[in-house]
């Protein structure tokens, strides 16, 4: 196998690599600020499209992280993209927060329930009865069917709760239509985030807890991988996905010297 070459850009996932349920990773902070002082090109990304990429650049800020809002890569922004590519000056029905309807205002998007382009599906904590009824009604119209993320569940304080993939699979189930999901484990997240930060894949390196999203999405874009085990995957999970990392290491703070 050829030796690959030097890592000169970084990606990484933000729960359970930077923070976990609110509260900073140790090493998370001594990382960002490694980045930001030799100015190497970076982003953290999250498949969450709950908050604009100013909300999260606050958020992180209260913990004590300052990661730029240009160094945040969301799978609502990744959607947007897509669209934009897809069907420029289209319009959606959305079922979701600020996080996505800011995104998809941003590109010129119109946002409406009368014979949409796409029903575009993100994160919410509010998931309605009605406005799943609606989306089923206009992609058995004709709308297709676009999701920010495969995530079936989500971290709370009190537990696992269900999530954009979750929703996704009730309304494919009554509509027969598959969605396209924009975020990872879809290596087009990646590429679009790698596109602008001016990177490229073969001096870059993906960090995640997630094999089945983050390391697959990292190996599938051309990456160098890394997994961390703060998050979700643990260490007697990972022989059993058909492909590894190239590294395993602890936690975000064995990375540092590496940037």
């Amino acid at each position: 196998m050829a030796e690959r070459k030097p890592i000169e850009s970084w990606l990484t996932d933000m729960d359970g690599v930077l923070i976990h349920e609110g509260v900073p990773i140790p090493g998370a902070d001594a990382f960002i600020r490694k980045l930001r002082e030799t100015g190497k090109p970076f982003l953290v990304l999250t498949n969450n499209s709950i908050y604009t990429a100013r909300d999260l650049h606050a958020r992180l800020a209260r913990m004590g992280l300052e990661v730029p809002v240009e160094n945040i890569w969301t799978s609502a922004l990744a959607t947007a993209k897509f669209l934009d590519d897809q069907r420029p000056g289209g319009t959606a029905y959305v079922i979701g927060e600020a996080g996505l309807t800011t995104a998809l205002h941003d590109i010129g998007y119109v946002l409406t329930d009368h014979d949409p382009d796409y029903v575009v599906l993100g994160e919410t904590r509010t998931y309605s009865f009605e406005a799943m009824t609606k989306a089923v009604r206009l992609i058995n119209a004709g709308a297709r069917f676009i999701c920010t993320n495969p995530d079936e569940t989500g971290p709370s304080l009190e537990g696992p709760l269900p999530a954009t993939g979750s929703v996704a699979a009730l309304i494919t189930k009554a509509t027969g239509k598959e969605p396209y999901f924009a975020g990872k484990p879809n290596p087009l997240m990646m590429r679009t985030g790698l596109n602008a930060i001016g990177a490229h894949s073969e001096t870059s390196a993906m960090i995640g807890d997630r094999m089945d999203t983050d390391i697959l999405a990292g190996l599938e874009a051309g990456m160098q991988t890394f997994l961390v085990l703060t998050g979700l995957t643990g260490e007697a999970e990972i022989d059993r996905f058909p492909f590894r990392p190239s590294k395993i290491v602890k936690s975000i703070a064995d990375i540092v010297d590496r940037v």
